[in-house]
């Protein structure tokens, strides 16, 4: 079963911190780069951050120094850790293999909000 299950959003103020999880099934998960994804109202979803299977990472420019992916092998899941939230930071956040396209299957995704 095909399955992407993102927690840990909320509402925070400028500078403060929050922790993302997703739980991924494992047919999505395995052999795969996996990434956060966010979607600011009105905008299209775009990549933040990735991680291979081995943990090399990638960032967005606009997160780079603030954001960090980690990923469990062993319990199919990923994090995000964000600290110094900014007010643009605002969007919801979903999980998924990279690359991914909007055909495919996503999440529910989770709401971050950053009170200026």
């Amino acid at each position: 079963q095909v399955q992407l299950v993102e927690s840990g959003g909320g509402l925070v103020q400028a500078g403060g911190s929050l922790r993302l999880s997703c739980a991924a099934s494992r047919s999505i998960f395995m052999f795969n780069i996996m990434g956060w994804y966010r979607q600011a109202p009105g905008k299209q979803r775009e990549l933040v951050a990735r991680i291979t299977i081995s943990g090399t990472t990638n960032y967005a420019d606009s997160v780079k120094g603030r954001f960090t992916i980690s990923r469990d092998n062993a319990k199919n899941t990923v994090a995000l850790q964000m600290n110094s939230l900014k007010p643009e930071d605002t969007a919801v956040y979903y999980c998924n293999k990279y690359p991914s396209a909007e055909y495919n299957y996503w999440g529910q995704g989770t709401q971050v909000t950053v009170s200026s």
